[in-house]
């Protein structure tokens, strides 16, 4: 057997250095969430609502409607769940329709649509079937096209954006069996040969799209050698090239139509011409790449939220006890009352961030990860109440509902497909300290070094200085504000309508309050503040409610003066604000009131053994084998299972 490629061998310190490096350093463009988490409530950057040109909605809007008629009468979401597989004809039908190319340049073939408009697309299909909406979504959001669009030479884009755009799918390979969110640590090698080659070796994990890819972006690490910078690079590889084999298609609780597996590279010649930027950039690529990548999950997210909406409305008005429908009963109208106001938030957010997005004139890199973060939690809760509303019929399969003869409905189903959400492109753990660290640069920039032991004494002093100037100025602005002005936000409070106003300037005392917690939690801390993740956590927790908060409001006004809905539009960001202020008030409190300590206590004595008595009286029903698969090469090869899409 060929002898494993050796795991990095990197200390906490240079795991997070390399982090460090790949992030994007500078703000060049405002941002609001940024200014949210300094204590600066920056209304003007998000009101008036952003709209797209006519041009662009009218384009969307007729593709939208050759979707929907697609969705409505080629997809079987029944079928592809009860096979594990989305049909050869359902995929060549996308790629006809121009799926492949929502967000591809007219010019290359594609579609151009917006960020906006990209992701109504997303909600409308991954409504008929969201192992589709993923398809589609790993292709164009982090899969080849993204990263071409960002880094890509002309010639890489001439060569490669017209076959995604039409025929080719693709697919993101960074993940590996012993490296998840610690990229540090990457095994997958990529030794140059010559001048115009790299040959690749390694294992790839949770490759989605990669069963069925016809193009690869991947993550490898160069070696530092004369001539070669080195690092973590980014590749474009041609899925059939000799060497590449899929030795497992992965399945899992939900998405069963999912195309994901395992994927190895024995000896895979690359041409240089495929590297994507310089040696080294592959991280900062695939960071930048999920920016803008991440508002394709809670796309999907909304439209999970309309669903349920959907579902307990028509079946808490049929269904009746004690002698009236089960909407009418409190219990069960307060989850009513939860899905349809988070649902209208939740398209708020996403709205407002895409739309950010596509007039880029707002650093979203915040936004959109609040927006990933924030969707992909609202949603497990919204689906996990309809399953309480349905009751038994919740927990029973569509399958067995219709087999029964009555209608059916995949609660259960959608219950499993949202859950990995909390997981893809950053689990809520990760999203929780990535924005976090966003959230303190600002303090990081002029008292960092008071913190870093690696510093010297004069490193120290200078710093010393620049955070008394920066402090200086800004501690005071925290003290007061608009939010303690009764009429601050008055148009907020049109005549006949509830009164948003008010949940405005509760944003801007938050945020205010929001800032001097964390202002207070580094002078504590210090060095230690990166080891309060429940901190962090619920700082950004806080964060999400108040920039939901405000886009709820945003976009009710917008709707009072676009469109028809403008009253009950109100009604809705008025009961999700109410919701949500009693969710921030509880953070605050556990920001200091917790047992964070306690459980740190805890997790000592489980990984110690001290509690093991307490995991008496059960059996293991798990499987032998090891907890991290084996990547080395075996002296059988595995048997190809990729997928070849057959054209109809």
């Amino acid at each position: 057997m060929t002898a494993p490629t050796p795991k990095p061998s990197v200390s906490e310190r240079e795991a997070r250095q390399v982090a460090e490096a790949a992030r994007e350093q500078d703000w060049r463009k405002p941002s609001f969430a940024k200014e949210l988490f300094l204590g600066r409530f920056r209304l003007d950057l998000i009101h008036p609502h952003p709209m797209p040109p006519d041009e662009d909605a009218q384009r969307g809007e007729e593709f939208l409607a050759k979707l929907r008629d697609f969705c409505e009468t080629k997809i079987d979401g029944a079928r592809i769940e009860r096979e594990a597989k989305i049909p050869d004809e359902v995929i060549n039908g996308l790629k006809e329709l121009g799926a492949l190319g929502m967000k591809i340049d007219t010019k290359y073939g594609g579609l151009g649509l917006t960020q906006v408009y990209y992701n109504k697309a997303l909600a409308l299909v991954g409504s008929a079937s969201p192992a589709i909406g993923a398809l589609l979504s790993a292709h164009q959001s982090i899969g080849v096209p993204q990263p071409l669009k960002i880094f890509g030479t002309q010639e890489q884009k001439d060569a490669f954006l017209p076959r995604c755009a039409r025929t080719d799918i693709t697919a993101f390979l960074l993940t590996e069996p012993d490296v998840g969110s610690d990229p540090a640590r990457m095994a997958m090698a990529a030794v140059p040969d010559g001048e115009d080659h790299y040959v690749l070796d390694g294992v790839k994990l949770w490759t989605t799209n990669g069963v069925v890819a016809d193009l690869l972006v991947v993550m490898a690490r160069v070696p530092k050698s004369e001539g070669h910078k080195g690092g973590i690079t980014a590749f474009v590889v041609e899925a059939s090239s000799e060497g590449i084999t899929v030795e497992n298609r992965n399945a899992f609780m939900g998405l069963r139509g999912l195309e994901n597996g395992v994927t190895r590279f024995h000896r895979v010649r690359v041409p240089a011409a495929n590297r994507i930027g310089p040696e080294g950039a592959g991280l900062k690529i695939a960071l930048t790449t999920l920016n803008t990548g991440r508002l394709s999950l809670p796309a999907m997210c909304v439209g999970a939220g309309k669903w349920c909406l959907k579902i307990a409305r028509e079946w808490s008005g049929a269904r009746e006890q004690w002698g009236k429908p089960v909407a009418y009963h409190e219990a069960v109208g307060q989850k009513i009352s939860f899905i349809a106001a988070t649902t209208f938030a939740l398209e708020a957010v996403l709205d407002l961030s895409s739309q950010m997005a596509d007039e880029d004139r707002n650093d979203i890199r915040i936004e959109a990860a609040l927006a990933k973060l924030y969707g992909s939690e609202m949603a497990c809760l919204m689906a996990d109440e309809l399953v309480q509303i349905r009751g038994g019929r919740g927990f029973e399969t569509a399958e067995s509902l219709a087999a029964r003869g009555e209608r059916a409905v995949p609660a259960e189903q959608i219950l499993r497909d949202l859950r990995i959400n909390r997981i893809f492109e950053g689990s809520t753990e990760i999203m929780h300290l990535l924005i976090a660290r966003e959230a303190v640069d600002a303090h990081l920039k002029v008292a960092g070094d008071l913190i870093d032991p690696d510093k010297t004494l004069s490193d120290k002093a200078k710093a010393g200085a620049r955070a008394g100037g920066f402090y200086a100025r800004w501690l005071p602005k925290l003290v007061t504000g608009p939010g303690q002005l009764p009429r601050s936000y008055a148009e907020f409070h049109p005549d006949g309508h509830p009164d948003l106003s008010g949940h405005l300037r509760y944003v801007e005392r938050g945020a205010r309050k929001l800032a001097r917690s964390t202002f207070y939690a580094m002078s504590r801390w210090q060095g230690k503040m990166e080891t309060k993740q429940g901190f962090l956590g619920r700082v950004v927790d806080i964060g999400a409610e108040l920039f939901a908060m405000s886009a709820a409001c945003v976009r009710a006004e917008l709707l009072r003066t676009t469109e028809a809905h403008g009253r009950e539009a109100y009604q809705l960001a008025d009961v999700f604000c109410r919701q949500s202020r009693i969710r921030i008030d509880a953070l605050f409190d556990r920001l200091w009131t917790n047992t964070d300590e306690l459980d740190r206590t805890v997790v000592k004595g489980v990984l110690s053994g001290t509690y093991t008595w307490l995991e008496e009286g059960v059996v293991d029903p798990s499987g032998e084998g090891p907890w991290i698969a084996d990547t080395t090469l075996p002296k059988k090869p595995r048997p190809d299972v990729r997928r070849v899409i057959k054209e109809g």
